[in-house]
């Protein structure tokens, strides 16, 4: 597959960002059913009461709409992320809203949460009840909502009986106003009702976890806000991080003034350090993930050492294709040989204090 990839590649390039996103979601919809090969057990890594058979997922955003979660999962994937969701179907923002910086290995994105809504999503992972595979769903508030955090108490209550995991997306920058659910008296009341609401739709079975994911924008003292509502309404674990509205001085590309969130290479350092410092604030109570410009196995693993349990990527299967996966799973078991390490999870936070400060990294391994 990654060798298509390559071939198709500049074919894939000449259409317009999102039409490439369509396709391809597409083309794994269609895709037919595979299995992967079996994976290294000392990948496997055990959080939020999930048995992952390895740590690499793909992150919200590429399949937002429940399409192709089979074609995903046997591209060899540990877990995957639907969604954003929202109660009511939306449009988003008016294309174009997709932009490639190639020159930055990044993508730019202001899509404003476009779904077809929680029933159609409902629909689809209903239809896919028993197989197998770890499936995530990212939750998001309709745009014109009076009620934010009621928003996020109907997907709950709709969704968690039929996935895996749930996510509290207040990090997007593309919906106005969602960012100051990162509140601290707004967050509190948001975790709650989702929280009542999860407890309702899976009373008598297994209570669906529940995450939160956060920006990478935020300043120490609103981790500390944060994490102290994470741990005292007692979720299960952290998504650190989304994309970033700021802009680095770096960029080269002649889309890197348009408007959105910036994901890709760009925000790995500064998304790792929010990390790192998410998870001295942890110490390790809740299982992080860690989510941002990961585009090959040493910035995977780098995520890891800075607390992560589990990773995700998205933006660098636009560059490199769903090969990515395998090299990644392929290049950490050749650091577990060469380090002398029994299983990933031994990396767990090794090196969190040095990324916590910037001392861990000053750019992307892969730069």
């Amino acid at each position: 597959m990654a060798g298509l990839f390559d071939l198709a590649r500049p074919l894939i390039h000449a259409l317009d960002p999102e039409s490439a996103h369509r396709l391809a979601v597409a083309a794994l919809a269609l895709a037919p059913a595979r299995r992967p090969s079996p994976d290294d057990p000392r990948l496997a890594v055990q959080a939020f009461g999930l048995n992952f058979p390895n740590p690499v997922g793909l992150a919200a955003g590429f399949d937002k709409h429940a399409e192709a979660i089979d074609g995903v999962l046997g591209l060899g994937v540990g877990f995957t992320e639907i969604g954003g969701v929202t109660p009511l179907p939306q449009p988003g923002n008016e294309r174009p809203r997709v932009f490639r910086l190639a020159e930055d290995a990044a993508v730019i994105n202001r899509y404003g949460l476009n779904s077809v809504g929680v029933e159609a999503v409902a629909a689809r992972l209903r239809a896919r009840r028993g197989r197998q595979g770890i499936v995530g769903v990212n939750l998001g508030a309709n745009k014109a909502s009076t009620d934010r955090s009621g928003d996020y108490a109907i997907l709950a209550r709709a969704l968690a009986p039929l996935c895996d995991f749930l996510t509290i997306n207040v990090s997007s920058p593309n919906t106005p106003g969602l960012r100051d659910l990162q509140g601290e008296a707004a967050l509190d009341d948001l975790i709650a009702r989702t929280l009542a609401a999860r407890d309702e739709a899976c009373a008598g079975t297994r209570r669906t976890p529940v995450l939160l994911k956060i920006a990478p924008d935020l300043l120490e003292a609103d981790l500390d806000g944060i994490v102290a509502v994470a741990l005292g309404r007692m979720i299960d674990g952290l998504i650190v991080s989304n994309t970033t509205i700021d802009r680095p001085a770096s960029l080269r590309s002649p889309h890197r003034a348009e408007t959105g969130g910036l994901s890709g290479r760009p925000v790995f350092v500064r998304s790792t350090r929010v990390l790192a410092q998410t998870a001295q604030r942890i110490e390790r109570r809740l299982p992080l993930i860690g989510v941002g410009g990961v585009e090959d196995w040493q910035g995977a693993l780098a995520k890891i050492e800075a607390g992560a349990s589990l990773v995700q990527l998205y933006t660098a299967l636009v560059y490199k294709g769903p090969g990515l996966f395998t090299a990644i799973k392929q290049g950490l078991v050749t650091h577990l040989d060469r380090a002398g390490l029994p299983d990933i999870s031994a990396c767990i936070g090794r090196r969190m204090d040095d990324h916590a400060t910037g001392r861990g990294l000053t750019s992307c391994p892969a730069a």
